[in-house]
């Protein structure tokens, strides 16, 4: 009989060390699958956030573009007004 009760008592210890990993292994599966949710958040902010940045490098390509454009008339101008300064008769 006592070799029947340290068996129970074997399985019972296996039955608990059983039951204790089983519920970590569960723990761990809800933490991954917990992740699995924050990176799929991740990378629909990525996205958004290239969306994004893809926009505003156009944006500023084309404000670049225009500053140029604005700086090469205002130099025109400046050449125009000189010309006419310089053939302008002095008055005193």
């Amino acid at each position: 009989m006592e070799r029947v009760d340290q068996a129970l008592a074997r399985l019972e210890r296996a039955l608990g060390a059983l039951e204790r990993a089983a519920e970590s292994k569960a723990a761990e599966i809800r933490r991954l699958s917990a992740l699995e949710g924050d990176l799929a958040v991740l990378n629909a902010d990525r996205s958004r956030l290239a969306e994004a940045l893809d926009q505003k490098t156009g944006d500023a390509k084309r404000m670049e573009e225009a500053n140029r454009d604005v700086a090469r008339r205002l130099v025109t101008a400046m050449d125009e007004i000189r010309a006419v300064l310089d053939d302008a008769p002095i008055v005193r």
